[in-house]
């Protein structure tokens, strides 16, 4: 009982540490990359903190996996370092007895990983997606500046106002220039306002001229008229087409399991799965060398992070092109590296090595007492 509060306890203060200290570059480095978004035209400068805010979650389950890593291995090497471990082991306690404390202690992260990644990740995309769109549809006339031409998102548009708020029911002197091809369309008005009628914006237009040509024919069409309505945006609060492939629900995924889905889907379950892996991973090769520093196993720690997180990747886009079956590679990946952490984690709890399979050098061995006949 003293041993598994004692792990926990320290184990909590390091992830907490790690925690803070992650999340604290994260949203720095998603402030720069939204702040360039912004600056370029992708998402409306007032929802700047609500994109970041929605591109924190999707790294979070990323970084939750890397800061519970990070916390086992720091945990691990301190006790070594202050030969806290010695003791343990002297009172018979091994290193699968600190297992089953690791886990009940990372049950519930693993468990907000889990969440993270299958429920708040695709939620989180598809806000960044809609707040994309709906900024895309809607800038055309919320950008219009009196005396100032504004081009259209496609270049079909162009747009001009002498003085007013277009969106407010009080421009004066309204200028329209649309391109649909061989036909080009020129309309001036007196007033103009916007609309929404259902989940359509019109732009309406008062006591105003329509000039019209096309290629194919000679001539121009010229028509007044007192009250003009014209078709701006079609439904921009409604459905915004095909829903990209991160911000789809999981259960999408699991009902129609195409190729593409599956890879997304093997992303999203292999979160919470790396994160085990790595726990057990962390506990059958953190050891300290009083030579050597204990960034060492820091620095092994992020390589094998780095290292599983891009076979998460490789093996999405392997799925997504057909060149393996999903069941194949979560068996391969998931169940091989489960079993390589588990027999590694066996082979140091009994204290093996491969020079001890050798019959001299596991007789002497075991005259050492080094290990058990």
């Amino acid at each position: 009982m003293l041993f598994d509060s004692s792990i926990r306890k320290e184990l909590a203060r390091s992830f907490g540490g790690t925690v803070i200290v992650l999340v604290t570059v994260l949203v720095t480095m998603t402030l720069i990359r939204v702040l360039g978004q912004a600056s370029r035209g992708n998402f409306n400068p007032a929802d700047v903190m609500l994109v970041m805010g929605y591109t924190v979650v999707t790294f979070m389950p990323s970084m939750m996996s890397l800061a519970l890593f990070v916390a086992v291995v720091m945990t691990l090497s301190r006790l070594y370092a202050d030969s806290e471990m010695v003791i343990w082991f002297s009172s018979r306690v091994g290193l699968a007895r600190l297992l089953p404390a690791l886990l009940r202690f990372a049950w519930p992260v693993l468990l907000a990983i889990a969440l993270l990644s299958l429920l708040a990740l695709p939620w989180a995309k598809s806000q960044i997606n809609e707040l994309q769109r709906q900024f895309s549809q809607r800038n055309d006339l919320e950008r219009i500046e009196p005396g100032q031409f504004q081009t259209s998102a496609d270049g079909s548009r162009v747009f001009f106002i002498e003085k007013g708020d277009i969106g407010e029911l009080k421009a004066n002197n309204v200028f329209v220039a649309t391109d649909e091809g061989n036909k080009k369309t020129v309309i001036s008005a007196r007033q103009g306002y916007t609309e929404l009628v259902g989940g359509d914006r019109f732009l309406i237009l008062e006591h105003g001229q329509r000039l019209e040509t096309r290629a194919d024919e000679p001539g121009m069409r010229v028509a007044e008229f007192e009250h003009y309505r014209m078709l701006v945006v079609q439904d921009p609060l409604g459905d915004g087409g095909p829903t990209s492939l991160g911000a789809r629900p999981t259960l999408d995924l699991l009902l129609t399991p195409s190729r593409e889905n599956l890879g997304e889907l093997s992303m999203r379950v292999g979160h919470p799965l790396v994160a085990l892996q790595l726990i057990i991973f962390a506990l059958a090769y953190t050891r300290v060398n009083p030579r050597v520093s204990r960034t060492g196993n820091l620095i092994l720690s992020l390589m094998l992070f780095q290292i599983l997180q891009n076979m998460i990747n490789i093996g999405q886009s392997w799925i997504r092109q057909g060149a393996v079956n999903f069941w194949a590679f979560m068996l391969l990946m998931h169940g091989g590296l489960l079993l390589a952490a588990m027999v590694w984690l066996a082979l140091r709890h009994r204290a093996w090595d491969w020079r001890t399979l050798l019959p001299r050098r596991r007789q002497a061995a075991m005259l050492q007492g080094r290990i058990q006949p």
